[in-house]
């Protein structure tokens, strides 16, 4: 590849999205966040709120509090339309919030969903190689860089490839060593097993943990919806509704994410229908619905232990 070809235009530029409430002014503080050396990502009451059509105003994040230590890989976990890439948009600077205070350790990478959205070279080698045009870096630095950012995602052999050729699970990991090197210091990485076969799914999201391992430097953040890609993660948040509701180590969300619990399970979920059908509330029961469908089955246990509307309302269910 020819590495004198890269130049400061060659990186990507992506214009700041704003919320679409114009009357609104956005109150962010930066400085106000009291952050620690051990804190990569660190943001307080941060909400965000659009406006329909009609004019009326939607809040999306509700007084979101999250706080992520250096040199981890989480988990923002939640059902969909929680608010979970909303959130991850904030961090990355893609939305601005409406209120709150921020502090996100730099340089930091966002990493889509969809890789063909953001894998945009011939060749593996060139791709990893494209966004480091605005460093001044010599042409062995480049070449230093791309192979360490290839070997810690696991396709240093996939150098010379055509991006074509590529399964969308390594089309990823070419996403994530562009980032990686990059020097980046946080990866925000939105839902990147949506689009994949399990084979794909296992081999990026462990690339994305011998990543921040080996390193000791690099902090990632991973949006998901898949309650057993839990098991790699050092630590969780879970939102639901556009609140996080649950926030710490992966200990908090149950001592395992196996041994399911048929009869516990069977009973939920007809508790659950029973009280849907009533009418009583159940907008209210949307997002436990989804969680129900989606979590593992301690951790659908720890939420809904968590969730007073839905104990009353099957304590009620089971009185009438």
């Amino acid at each position: 590849m020819n590495y004198s070809a890269l130049s400061r235009s060659s990186a990507l530029h992506l214009p700041n999205l704003h919320s679409t409430n114009p009357t609104r002014s956005v109150s962010l503080s930066i400085r106000s966040c009291i952050v620690t050396q051990n804190d990569a990502i660190e943001g307080q009451s941060l909400n965000y709120s659009v406006t329909t059509r009609l004019g009326q105003l939607t809040p999306i994040l509700k007084d979101c509090s999250i706080r992520i230590p250096s040199g981890q890989l989480w988990m923002l976990l939640g059902p969909n339309g929680c608010g979970k890439s909303t959130l991850l948009k904030i961090l990355a600077g893609l939305l601005n919030p409406t209120s709150g205070t921020l502090y996100v350790k730099k340089p930091k990478s966002f990493v889509f969903q969809n890789p063909d959205h953001q894998v945009v070279m011939p060749t593996v080698e060139a791709d990893v190689a494209f966004g480091l045009g605005k460093f001044n870096l010599t042409i062995e630095e480049v070449r230093s860089r791309v192979s360490k950012a290839l070997d810690a995602v696991g396709i240093s052999d996939y150098m010379q490839r055509p991006v074509q050729t590529l399964s969308g699970g390594q089309k990823q990991r070419v996403a994530i060593a562009g980032a990686l090197a990059e020097a980046c210091k946080v990866l925000l990485l939105d839902e990147l097993t949506t689009f994949l076969d399990e084979n794909d799914q296992v081999g990026v999201i462990k690339a994305v943990k011998n990543s921040v391992d080996s390193s000791g430097e690099v902090t990632a953040l991973w949006v998901t919806h898949r309650m057993e890609e839990l098991e790699y993660a050092d630590g969780a948040v879970y939102m639901e509704d556009g609140r996080v509701v649950m926030h710490g180590s992966r200990s908090l969300f149950g001592p395992s994410l196996d041994s399911p619990d048929p009869v516990l399970e069977r009973n939920l979920m007809e508790d659950t229908r029973t009280v849907i059908r009533s009418g009583e509330r159940s907008h209210n029961l949307h997002e436990t619905n989804g969680v129900l469908d989606q979590v593992s089955s301690p951790l659908r246990r720890e939420v809904l232990n968590r969730k007073p509307r839905m104990n009353i309302l099957i304590e009620k269910k089971n009185s009438t």
